[in-house]
């Protein structure tokens, strides 16, 4: 039973082309066990490894749900942003879908600082408090304060605390996040090619991070076991 739905996941990450790797030269010396070889230039990654490295991750995570953790999704780049941001959505989690802000893990009680203030602004915003406390010059001053926050800020805003986990797609590009949470202890579930190390992730799922269908797929399956875990 657990060799045929191996082969079946097998089967729909091969069909969104999670095996292609980067080229050899790009190829971190860690990631060398799951790959089985190479077309032209570029490698391939081992799926059957990747199947299971995916299983043992929607395990972390169903546990997580079950204990109430709060997982924060991240990956701004610009292919699978909106993937990244959708997923956190659909299950309620925060995220970071663009350029992380330095200090969301190791200085959050300052973030932390920055999410009230928008929270304030936003409520007096709509009790009307800013129109009749701030003359226009203020108030044109508060909005783009507003604005800019919201930039920034946006996923994260309603997260209470440090995240639990961070599930993270390309942590050679999410570098600053990976760092983070590493020195804070917090574990990573990491989506990454074979240009990454395989120790940014206590929870690696080697595949193909530049493909949006990969991505799309591996993203989906995480949150599934993540929002049946937690309805369990």
């Amino acid at each position: 039973m657990a060799e045929a739905q191996n082969a079946a996941e097998v089967g729909r990450l091969f069909n969104t082309g999670a095996h292609f790797a980067q080229v050899r030269s790009r190829r971190h010396p860690s990631m060398k066990p799951f790959l089985v070889g190479a077309k032209g230039r570029q490698e391939i990654i081992d799926l059957a490894q990747t199947a299971e490295q995916l299983a043992a991750a929607k395990a972390v995570l169903a546990t997580f749900a079950k204990e109430g953790k709060t997982v924060l999704f991240v990956g701004g780049k610009t292919e699978i942003a909106a993937l990244v941001k959708k997923a956190a959505q659909d299950v309620g989690a925060p995220y970071v879908a663009a350029r992380w802000l330095g200090g969301t893990i190791t200085n959050w009680s300052e973030i932390k600082k920055r999410i009230d203030r928008l929270a304030e602004l936003a409520e007096k915003t709509a009790a009307g408090m800013l129109a009749k406390q701030h003359t226009k010059l203020e108030l044109v001053r508060l909005e783009r304060e507003k604005k800019r926050l919201e930039a920034r800020l946006d996923g994260i805003t309603a997260l209470e605390k440090r995240p639990d986990a961070l599930v993270v797609v390309d942590t050679k590009h999410e570098k600053h996040a990976v760092k983070e949470a590493r020195e804070a202890g917090i574990p990573v579930i990491g989506v990454m090619s074979s240009d990454c190390a395989l120790s940014d992730a206590a929870y690696p799922i080697v595949a193909n991070d530049a493909s949006r269908e990969t991505v799309r797929l591996i993203l989906t399956e995480l949150t599934d076991a993540f929002a049946a875990a937690r309805a369990a």
